[in-house]
Formats: structure tokens, sequence, C-alpha cells
């Protein structure tokens, strides 16, 4: 497998060998030595697979301290735009984001450090699925409003299909004098 550097400190986007025969494929999705090599040695303790319509936005959410989540993202079927934002107290990236498209035919992952927030956008009907290093904590739970436009993320929908929750997340700059987060 490969594992590539985004630019933002330990945000990866792995690109695993995919080994294609007449029945179909195989690759690895996590070999705990490979990946301890790039310096990843989270324990996941929870896995997630969500399903999305074409068309919907998801996040951005994160877990408040302590119940960060450091996640293992990729899609089993389908294609997203994936988009995380640094959020890490004393990060020189803080308020930085990163967009990388997930595609099933790739079979590509991006592993995010706890301290982001973390959404997709569904490109395609899409089978989302992440390993996350701590369990789900409904009090902890926080998001940053999608189209926040001090982020100026380049969504591929104007109009995209949300939750109740997601429509109605606060912005980057409202959590910062809330208090909810700090940059350093």
């Amino acid at each position: 497998m490969q594992i590539v550097e985004t630019g933002i400190g330990g945000l990866l986007e792995i690109q695993p060998v995919i080994y294609s025969d007449n029945r179909g494929w195989f690759f690895e999705f996590f070999k705990k030595n490979e990946f301890a090599k790039a310096g990843i040695t989270d324990a996941f303790t929870q896995e997630n697979i969500s399903f999305s319509k074409k068309g919907v936005v998801r996040g951005l959410h994160f877990q408040l301290p302590p119940y960060q989540q450091a996640k293992l993202v990729s899609v089993l079927q389908g294609k997203v735009l994936d988009v995380v934002v640094d959020l890490r107290k004393g990060s020189s990236t803080f308020g930085k984001w990163h967009t990388c498209v997930l595609d099933s035919d790739k079979h590509n992952m991006l592993m995010v450090p706890e301290g982001f927030a973390h959404g997709f956008a569904a490109l395609e009907d899409s089978l989302f699925i992440y390993k996350s290093t701590s369990f789900y904590q409904p009090a902890a739970e926080a998001g940053i409003i999608w189209n926040d436009p001090n982020l100026g993320i380049p969504w591929p929908f104007t109009n995209p299909i949300l939750s109740a929750k997601d429509s109605s997340l606060p912005t980057l700059d409202e959590l910062l004098r809330k208090s909810v987060i700090s940059r350093d």
C-alpha cells in the first residue's frame, strides 16, 4: 500500500494495492504493521457504515475532548468528496481544510487524526465506512456548518440534502467565540 502525506500533519491518504482477476478483486483495508511503519498506531474501537444518496452532505462533525476520534474513512460503494478541517489546538494548520475523492473503484482511504472536523458529499449513491478510535459520545458531539463562508470549502453542491441537525450547525468563528474550541 502507498501512504501519501496531504500537507496537513498526520492527515494521510492510503492507496492500497488492488489484486484483480476474473473473480473480482481483493485488497488489504487495514494492516497494523504497514500502518505502524507510517506512524499510524491508533487502536480502533468502533466501526460504522452509512448509506447516502447522491447529493447528500454529512458533517462537518467532531467529538469534543476527551472523546476525540481519529478515523480511517473509505467508501465500499460509490464516490464521495471527503472533507476535513483541522481543529487541533495550537496547530499551524488550524482552520485549514483538505478534500479528496474517496472512490470505491480506487479503494482509497483517508486517515484522519484526532482533532479534525469531518464530513463528506455523496457524489453518487454511496456506502461509507469508517473506523474510529473512541466510542461515540452523544454529549460530546459538535460540528461546523458545511458551507461556512470563512472556510470556503469547494463543495460540489449548492443545495445539498442535509439533516436538520447538520443544517443548523454553527460556523467555526461562532464556536471560537463561544469557547467551544480554541486555536491556542
